[in-house]
């Protein structure tokens, strides 16, 4: 049943059952929501989708407690009471996001442990430099395909925040354009809901290791083919999956917010853009609601009986706009949850914040009178419990009259300086950065486009 508007009647009163996690209503004000489920304790029952309940823990501490304890609280979706018993619904929208996979991210003990180290190790061949020129380069073909419209006017959610992590991370597999193009198209079509994406995702990332058996790179892919953990390739391919899943979107959130919030009138002039990544992900977490936990016996939080198989999710949202915090803020600086805590922590996060960064930057730099063409407060939130996400950014600006315009690398000289106290490594490797005219339309799909116009094809 749809939740009513009316203000006297809080989300989740007996008139309702429990609170819902879903739809337009919790999309459009979700720390009301949070606030009533504080007013029943530190967790309270919710349902995530139409007929899946969970337990949603919204307290700080309690938070640390569930996510830094994984003897008692295992993340093996298998041991789910209710899917087990056939009472969750097949067609489930919870399904694809709790649901077990045979990655890290569902494995506990020595299982986790072996995934989790193949996947840290990989990431931490990552060159930092390589990886900013990267984010950049990607930046700046995404900025070359709209920004010298008459128009002046983008919508940088589509054109922008979605768009730029999958770029990266297909050139991080190490993609052949083809792959690159069915890679994005499968991931895009997940989040998405679109049927098939699945076997289409998973179809591309099989030729690419495929592919990789006969021609190895300096890749992630490559990198943890050959790690010493000796991955299956199903397990590689799982691995992948879950980089994709658990980077592009939160990363697309993170963009976007971050970038719609140093544009708005709330944010003071002159602060850098890592401040605006760091208050995005204290009170607008990519990752709002996630992270399935299943206790192993009956526990009691707060008078409430937890029971053993039942799933607990920490709302990372809720846990960091916690009233308690609110004192001690700037002293936590980033001890926010939005990339995780315990063993099952983020572990790209510093690439994370990076790649944010410097996705904003380039927008700033290259766009320098870039505004929004909608109060931040009035912009629209998508009305899902797992991603504190915009569903659109529309923004205008002065098109680039000429090509060279968004050809111009950011200097240390240039306009970075008012944007960024950014380190200088970030700004010598934009300027080593000559940027191609702007992209014509193309026929292939959207990572070939991007290698045809580094190329200068």
């Amino acid at each position: 049943m749809q939740q009513s508007n009316t203000p006297e009647i809080p989300p989740g009163c007996p008139a309702h059952g429990n609170t819902q996690l879903f739809g337009n209503d919790f999309g459009s004000d979700p720390e009301r929501h949070y606030d009533h489920l504080r007013s029943l304790g530190p967790s309270a029952p919710v349902d995530i989708a139409p007929g899946v309940e969970v337990e949603l823990v919204t307290g700080y501490d309690e938070a640390l407690y569930f996510l830094q304890n994984p003897a008692w609280f295992v993340r093996d979706a298998r041991r789910w009471n209710a899917l087990n018993e056939g009472r969750v619904p097949e067609d489930s929208p919870a399904l694809p996001m709790m649901g077990y996979r045979p990655n890290a991210l569902f494995s506990d003990g020595a299982a986790h442990a072996r995934l989790r180290r193949a996947v840290t190790d990989s990431l931490a061949t990552i060159d930092e430099l390589r990886f900013v020129r990267q984010t950049q380069q990607s930046a700046d073909y995404l900025i070359s395909r709209f920004g010298s419209t008459a128009r002046g006017q983008a919508d940088l959610m589509a054109d922008y925040a979605q768009p730029l992590p999958l770029l990266v991370f297909s050139d991080l597999f190490g993609c052949p354009p083809e792959i690159g193009d069915r890679v994005i198209v499968g991931i895009s079509g997940i989040f998405d809901g679109t049927a098939g994406a699945d076997e289409v995702l998973g179809g591309a990332l099989t030729e690419l290791i495929a592919l990789k058996h006969r021609q190895p790179g300096e890749d992630l892919t490559t990198r943890l083919m050959q790690h010493s953990a000796q991955l299956t390739d199903e397990e590689v391919l799982h691995q992948l999956v879950t980089l994709l899943s658990g980077g592009t979107a939160p990363l697309s959130a993170a963009i976007g917010t971050s970038a719609a919030l140093y544009l708005s009138e709330e944010w003071r002039s002159g602060l850098p853009v890592e401040d605006a990544v760091v208050q995005t992900l204290w009170d607008y977490a990519p990752i709002a609601n996630y992270a399935g936990h299943y206790p192993t016996h009956d526990v009691e939080l707060a008078g409430r009986t937890l029971r053993a198989g039942d799933p607990i999710l920490i709302s990372f949202a809720a846990a960091n706009t916690d009233p308690k915090l609110k004192r001690h803020r700037e002293q936590l600086s980033k001890a926010h949850l939005a990339f995780g805590a315990g063993p099952h922590a983020c572990p790209a996060k510093d690439p994370a914040f990076q790649m944010t960064v410097t996705a904003v930057e380039a927008l700033l730099n290259r766009l320098p009178d870039v505004e929004l063409r909608v109060p931040f407060g009035d912009l629209p939130w998508v009305p899902a419990p797992w991603s504190r996400c915009l569903v659109t950014l529309p923004v205008k600006f002065t098109p680039r009259s000429a090509p060279s315009d968004a050809a111009a690398p950011a200097g240390p000289a240039g306009d970075r300086t008012a944007h960024s106290s950014a380190q200088p490594q970030r700004a010598v490797a934009a300027a080593t950065r000559t940027a191609a005219p702007a992209a014509p339309p193309r026929k292939g799909g959207l990572f070939s486009n991007f290698v045809a116009w580094i190329k200068g094809d």
